[in-house]
């Protein structure tokens, strides 16, 4: 991938690079801003600007920002950290809620202005940035007619997303948005530029596939398998929280044998008077008409049960409707404290999260059950990710005054002291490694992982997890219940 800044789509023989539809930017000198020789508001943006949480450390003062917006910024970043002999973090931008990228005296390598994407139109294969949205992603896609199953927030990047796994639309029928990469260009650790494949450099790109923060390189770009667009359309049940329980049943009954095109949540949140929770069933199809769609949804309207506030069904959608909705779901400007779990496939679910979903701490706050099966139950591809259940609990707590900070992050870990009890690990795209140990792949491909680590970044030259302490270095997460021994 040549750098710059480009937008093209193509037909897989090159000839499209003569064509109007190719944009090239000039490559723009090597931009760092230093700690030492900024002044402290310009600094302060460049580091915290594009963090979504405001709930923050401060104390994390980088030594420099690198505003990469092509391949060679950030070799040379990576050059400068080895010469300095410090750390170097990555920024794509979206949710990572403990601001992974900004860390203390490491160059900080912002990805935001890296940006490009083009599409094959024979092999169906996009590459972009790891800085691109899943909403830029698929409003580029839309006019060949395809998709990518990305973050359901509009403003997540791809890369932080991807490196996690990829929790994206219809995740439970359709499988995990990495399962997708077909290959990626990266800079090592030692700033060589390289191309992974399963047949290139195969260790890197298994471990793309899931180890998130820890990966002992840099993407600068993705290649991704599309899918073919469909038409969505909306089912939704609203119910009272008295019926907690018999809703969430009734989800988790229908997920094993539900349309396959169909995406399954279940969400407690406060009514918009903030005086009440209510608990939404939510089903998400993708279909090539309607008629396909009340077809689909037809057993689903036939077992609900009865006592719903509202009801919505097959209600045309689309994604910039879909993530409309995040936005507000999400909102920027807000403090977040998220945690998460997958909750074992024999536990009683209701039981384990009804005290979560009956007592959220803020008006904006909310209680997400995502269904799994069946994508839980099937072997996975051979990669990092390697840690699902049939059920993901994730905890999204929102507030905006400093003073609720304690309250507000007290619940969090609060309710998950009882809720991992009933866990088999969590995913790392809603955790933060400073509170909570625990498992986030199975042990073999932990240990995997762990060497091919330690090969690829022997001196810990890349930042890797930001646990407590930020002292997990180049041996990781522990990988292991911090609770067995309490």
């Amino acid at each position: 991938m040549a750098d710059g800044d480009r937008l093209a789509k193509g037909d897989g023989t090159g000839a499209e690079d003569e064509g109007n539809d190719h944009v090239e930017a000039t490559t723009t000198p090597f931009r760092i801003l230093t700690r030492d020789a900024t002044d402290q508001d310009t600094f302060d943006e460049a580091v915290w600007g594009r963090v979504f949480n405001r709930w923050r450390d401060a104390s994390r003062v980088p030594r420099a920002v690198v505003q990469a917006s092509c391949v060679a910024h950030v070799r040379e970043a990576v050059e400068l950290a080895n010469r300095l002999q410090c750390r170097v973090s990555v920024r794509s931008g979206g949710h990572s809620w403990a601001a992974w990228s900004v860390r203390r005296d490491a160059v900080l390598v912002d990805l935001a202005g890296l940006r490009h994407m083009t599409y094959d139109k024979k092999t169906r294969i996009v590459s972009c940035s790891p800085s691109a949205t899943g909403e830029q992603l698929n409003d580029f896609l839309r006019g060949e007619g395809r998709m990518f199953a990305g973050g359901h927030c509009p403003d997540v990047g791809l890369g932080g997303f991807l490196l996690q796994g990829g929790m994206g639309w219809n995740c439970k029928n359709w499988g995990w948005a990495c399962e997708s990469i077909v290959g990626i260009d990266v800079v090592t650790a030692d700033a060589r530029e390289l191309y992974c494949s399963n047949v290139e450099n195969s260790d890197l790109f298994w471990a793309v596939r899931g180890a998130g923060p820890g990966f002992p390189a840099i993407v600068t770009s993705f290649h991704l398998l599309t899918r073919p667009s469909l038409q969505m359309y909306n089912s939704v049940y609203i119910y009272p929280q008295s019926m907690f329980r018999t809703v969430l049943q009734w989800v988790i009954d229908t997920c094993p044998t539900a349309d396959p095109d169909t995406e399954i949540v279940c969400l407690a949140k406060r009514t918009a008077d903030g005086d009440d929770t209510e608990i939404i069933a939510g089903f998400l199809s993708f279909k090539p008409s309607q008629a396909a769609a009340e077809a689909a949804m037809q057993r689903v309207r036939d077992s609900r049960p009865a006592g719903a506030k509202v009801e919505v069904w097959c209600e045309p959608t689309d994604f910039a409707r879909q993530y409309a909705g995040q936005r507000v779901e999400q909102p920027t400007g807000y403090r977040f404290c998220s945690d998460n779990a997958y909750v074992d496939n024999d536990a009683d679910v209701p039981a384990v999260l009804e005290r979560a979903a009956t007592s959220l701490p803020t008006r904006k706050s909310f209680v997400l059950y995502f269904a799994m099966n069946p994508t839980s139950r099937r072997p996975l591809p051979d990669m990092a990710h390697s840690m699902h259940s049939d059920h993901y609990l994730a905890l999204y707590t929102i507030w905006d005054d400093e003073a609720d900070d304690a309250r507000c992050t007290g619940w969090v870990h609060d309710i998950m002291k009882d809720v991992q009890r009933y866990s088999v690990g969590s995913y790392m795209g809603d955790a933060d490694f400073r509170y909570r140990t625990t498992r986030f792949w199975s042990r073999e491909n932990g240990e995997r992982l762990r060497d091919i680590r330690r090969k690829w970044d022997p001196e810990g030259r890349i930042c890797g997890y930001l646990d407590a302490g930020d002292s997990s270095g180049v041996q990781g997460l522990k990988n292991e219940f911090d609770w067995l021994d309490k």
